[in-house]
């Protein structure tokens, strides 16, 4: 998920908050007023392709997160919609505002926590109605520690002083073992699974954007073929918003809250960031951290899961490909804002297909969704070193989803890694200081 590859920036281009741009290109040359509407249909249909790869590659998982701590039907069809209108809005008000292609995002990596976790509150006894409301109140404190990050530059560096192999480390271990479902998927379930594996593959070749909606739409097409499903659907067209009072739990605060709240930061503000300043703009980060955040506490309340500053899909509306002037790009964000609201609508349509097709199956389409994201996560975590053995031990640590005192195994992954990259730090320095001891002269010779 870095920016390394999304792309560069625009040469000779710098766009700030306010909306003001120093751009080579654009059609500041006194281009007639209608003319200037005539080449946004590239813009439009970007902001429509953010937005439809956005919802279809990772809905599965944000529903699959949801019913895995105890949300009932209705309860995550509320749950989608309300974080695809609070997305939708958000990316609306951000862009209009500062004329920049702001594109805020459901944190696909924060979904794939929720299953990661799921399992062990049920067996640890915070399962059913009131873990799912213990649930909702870790996603209230992730909501406010977003808000108090942008009012906190201190708080941002500790986050950012975190190494980033060893933060790339625990959401490695919280996606692969989702990952894993997708073989068995194909082996349990290969009538419903090996077409959508295939479906995926093909595309991924061809239209890799397009890969995981289309493997998603082959497993519902087989779906509805397969007797075993048909007539298993449930439920109203349109959703319904199924508030829910939080109840705060420390043991679920430690172990969930917190790590999503690192996930969040790490995996989706700070990529997204990134991705900005790659293509040229400096986005205002206090106000958005401080929208998200006050947006995802308000929407905990029906189910919703923390938003962000978009990563990959923030690539689609603030390259050149969306338009060659970077300061008419927010157009694009602003056409998936309204987009986001649109497919909000039908998530109870949604939740109920997901609900009604086997939990593998669904399960191993996120898996698909999540491959590239656990790839790159990997890559980050191994690539130095120094740091190799710590982000092994914080890998194998949040994989193994243990739960110790109640507290979750994404902690522990993290505490593990840190801890073993300070040990081997200290002896690093130790050993600088020893060699200084022995020969005291600076150039050694």
């Amino acid at each position: 998920m870095s920016a390394e590859h999304i792309g560069n920036a625009d040469a000779g281009t710098v766009v700030q908050a306010d909306g003001a741009a120093s751009a080579t290109q654009g059609s500041a040359h006194g281009t007639p007023s209608a003319g200037r509407f005539a080449d946004l249909g590239p813009t439009f249909g970007a902001g429509v392709v953010t937005a439809l790869v956005g919802f279809s590659s990772s809905f599965a998982v944000v529903i699959a997160g949801l019913r895995a701590v105890g949300a009932t039907e209705e309860q995550a069809a509320s749950g989608l919609f309300t974080i695809s209108v609070l997305m939708g809005v958000c990316g609306i008000v951000f862009s209009v505002r500062h004329r920049m292609p702001i594109s805020i995002a459901w944190s696909t990596p924060g979904a794939a926590l929720l299953v990661s976790v799921g399992a062990g509150r049920e067996h640890s006894g915070h399962g059913g109605a009131d873990g799912y409301r213990e649930v909702l109140g870790a996603f209230v404190l992730t909501g406010i520690l977003l808000a108090v990050t942008g009012f906190s530059r201190t708080l941002t560096r500790w986050i950012a002083a975190i190494p980033a192999p060893i933060s790339a480390a625990m959401l490695a271990g919280v996606i692969a073992p989702i990952c894993l479902e997708s073989a068995q998927a194909a082996v349990h379930l290969p009538r419903l699974a090996l077409p959508a594996i295939a479906v995926w593959v093909i595309l991924g070749r061809f239209a890799k954007r397009w890969a995981v909606p289309a493997a998603l739409a082959a497993a519902f097409i087989g779906l509805a073929f397969d007797p075993a499903t048909s007539g298993h659907l449930t439920g109203g067209l349109l959703p319904t918003l199924a508030t829910t009072s939080p109840r705060f739990d420390i043991k679920t605060l430690i172990s969930l809250a917190i790590p999503l709240y690192l996930v969040t930061m790490a995996s989706q503000n700070l990529a997204g960031i990134a991705v900005m300043r790659g293509y040229g703009y400096e986005p205002p980060i206090r106000e958005v951290l401080i929208g998200t955040g006050a947006a995802s506490t308000l929407g905990a309340l029906s189910g919703g899961t923390p938003i962000n500053f978009a990563a990959i899909t923030a690539a689609l509306a603030a390259s050149p490909d969306s338009h060659r002037d970077p300061g008419r790009r927010w157009i694009a964000s602003t056409t998936a804002g309204a987009l986001y609201i649109a497919l909000g609508l039908g998530a109870a349509t949604a939740t109920a297909l997901l609900i009604a097709a086997p939990p593998l199956l669904i399960e191993g389409v996120a898996g698909l969704a999540l491959l590239p994201a656990l790839g790159s996560s990997l890559t980050s975590a191994l690539s130095e070193s120094r740091y190799r053995e710590p982000a092994t031990a914080a890998f194998v640590t949040t994989a193994s989803g243990v739960t110790v005192a109640g507290i979750g195994a994404a902690f522990w992954g993290l505490l593990v890694g840190l801890g073993l990259f300070a040990i081997s730090a200290s002896r690093e320095q130790a050993a600088i200081v020893t060699s200084r001891r022995v020969d005291p002269r600076p150039d050694g010779g």
